[in-house]
């Protein structure tokens, strides 16, 4: 397989990122924020524009990825593999509601986030088993590039992990809101480009 160019965005800042709150699968859209956030990427993209976007079907990763689309005139493909992990009962909680409501959570999830777990959320193995999957049925549809991908940090976060052969749980990783990292995909040799940039928002950057 020929390596492949993939631009790994996070979705721009939505209500819920706003005001805190813990968002999983939920789907909250971009707050006014996030939606200048999304077109000033797009203005940084004109450097090397990408062929194809594909996005979580979330309405925050939607919301931006047809700004992509729109700019460039590419398709918009909806992936429902990029979707966030699911939270369970933590979703549109702020973390002050999780430490009243669940202590034992919060405690172990700032102690030993790798054994974490949380009630009523996802399987860890089957997410990562799943983003993998869609991930690679993306880079096999593709021998040229770039490729956006429009997601969300947990989700870019383990596919992160599964490209450099990292077999945590949970990603080390941070991804701030419309951020860029760029990653050259080649089962021999894969390399991490960019990681977590995110100079095109300029003195407004949001790092919530």
């Amino acid at each position: 397989m020929a390596l492949l160019r993939l631009f790994l965005i996070r979705h721009g800042r939505s209500e819920w990122n706003a005001a805190h709150r813990i968002q999983g699968c939920a789907d909250s859209p971009l707050d006014e924020v996030g939606h200048v956030q999304a077109r000033q990427l797009a203005a940084r993209l004109h450097e090397a524009p990408p062929v194809t976007v594909y996005t979580s079907p979330l309405l925050r990763a939607r919301e931006t990825a047809d700004v992509i689309g729109q700019v460039f005139d590419i398709p918009v493909v909806p992936e429902g593999r990029l979707r966030e992990y699911d939270v369970g009962a933590l979703s549109g909680l702020t973390w002050v509601q999780v430490e009243a409501q669940y202590p034992e959570v919060a405690r172990q999830w700032q102690e030993d986030i790798e054994n974490v777990s949380l009630p009523e959320a996802e399987d860890r193995a089957i997410f990562r088993e799943r983003v993998v999957a869609g991930f690679d049925d993306i880079v096999a549809r593709h021998s040229e590039g770039p490729v956006a991908v429009v997601s969300h940090g947990g989700t870019l976060g383990i596919y992160l992990n599964h490209l450099i052969g990292l077999p945590r749980r949970f990603s080390p990783f941070r991804f701030s809101n419309v951020s860029l990292s760029i990653v050259d995909v080649n089962p021999r040799r894969p390399r991490v480009i960019l990681l977590n940039d995110t100079c095109h928002l300029g003195s407004e950057c949001d790092l919530w």
